[in-house]
């Protein structure tokens, strides 16, 4: 039985890349492209500035290539990069604010039911306020701790821990409203 390294064609490309080699970076963006394109849209509503944002991303991603260290992920490390972009353009052109409310409530927020497609999923994500909607995606999506998400967005921890708590409460609201006017009781 051969045993098949799936992370080899990477490798293989990122130095290529890395000395600008236009067919290797060009694969690296084909390869990755959709998935973080899709990484973008989870952060800004708009699909033709998510591209735009993912594009620039790219850029970074092919100059600070040479600073990957093969330690983990390089899609770990190109989603990073994106998610950065993402908060860098939210930052600049919405000017978020971090309401410093420290209260917030510990609840279970279960899965939302199947009965909902993703463009419904998205769509209430997208109606959530911008900061609600980062710390949101940030911690339930990409999986970073508050520590770490306070560190990225300049709060403190317990902001993250408020805004998250009040994503999911406004998220819970939405999402019964759905199932009302699902089952045609609103």
């Amino acid at each position: 039985m051969k045993v098949i390294n799936l992370h080899q064609e990477e490798k293989e490309l990122i130095q290529p890349a890395v000395d600008n080699n236009r067919y290797a970076q060009q694969k690296i963006y084909s390869k990755f492209s959709g998935k973080m394109l899709s990484v973008c849209r989870q952060y800004i509503k708009d699909l033709q500035i998510a591209e735009d944002i993912m594009i620039t991303a790219f850029m970074k991603v092919f100059v600070h290539l040479k600073n990957f260290e093969s330690k983990g992920s390089f899609e770990g490390w190109i989603r990073r990069i994106m998610v950065n972009e993402c908060i860098s353009y939210i930052r600049v052109q919405k000017k978020v604010r971090f309401i410093e409310d420290e209260t917030y409530f510990e609840e279970s927020f279960n899965n939302i039911e199947s009965q909902f497609s993703i463009e419904d999923i998205q769509f209430l994500i997208d109606n959530l306020p911008d900061g609600y909607k980062m710390v949101f995606n940030l911690y339930a999506i990409e999986g970073f701790k508050h520590q770490e998400i306070a560190q990225m967005l300049g709060i403190n921890e317990g902001t993250s821990k408020s805004q998250l708590s009040h994503a999911r409460k406004m998220l819970q609201t939405q999402i019964a409203k759905l199932k009302n006017y699902d089952n045609g009781t609103e």
